[in-house]
């Protein structure tokens, strides 16, 4: 199973339909906020989402969980969990809701980890990223004994790729 995971397109629909269009047959995707598109946007059309801190629309709920495959996986923005400083609040709630994997945006810095038998993963920008020049968003395969997660551009060209042994 795969999982199209972005975040913090902050207004910019044609580049989540770009995306879109590289992975047409995904069977999850995931919108961790401030997109800045009214919740029934067409470009966010069959996506789970949520609330940003520079979303407006209420219709947008703070976070989701979805079962993908065998795994359970927890979005959310993160300003709600001051993901910025740390992720331990964060850990927290994926715990509370027996996420696997749980996903975030809000600081525009991609990145992937496990901790506690959970994956953490942060997209990126695909507008304004930091840390680094390249606009990203992630694709997660979920395995039976393992997660893969491939960082690409805008582009989709691949910036990397990570594995996690699952427990």
């Amino acid at each position: 199973m795969q999982l199209l995971v972005m975040s913090d397109t902050h207004g910019d629909s044609h580049v989540i339909e770009k995306v879109r269009r590289f992975y047409p047959t995904v069977e999850t995707m995931i919108h961790c906020g401030d997109s800045e598109l009214p919740f029934s946007h067409a470009a966010l059309d069959g996506m789970k989402k949520v609330r940003g801190n520079c979303d407006i629309d209420k219709a947008f709920p703070d976070e989701v969980i979805v079962q993908v495959g065998d795994a359970v996986v927890f979005a959310t923005h993160g300003h709600l969990f001051n993901v910025k400083s740390s992720i331990l609040s964060l850990s927290y709630r994926a715990k509370e809701v027996d996420a696997q994997i749980a996903c975030f945006g809000h600081s525009h810095v991609l990145g992937a980890e496990m901790i506690d038998d959970v994956l953490f993963i942060n997209p990126g920008s695909l507008l304004k990223p930091r840390g680094r020049n390249e606009k990203s968003f992630a694709l997660v395969d979920i395995q039976d004994d393992y997660f893969q997660v491939d960082f690409f551009t805008d582009d989709n060209a691949c910036i990397s790729t990570h594995t996690f042994r699952r427990k």
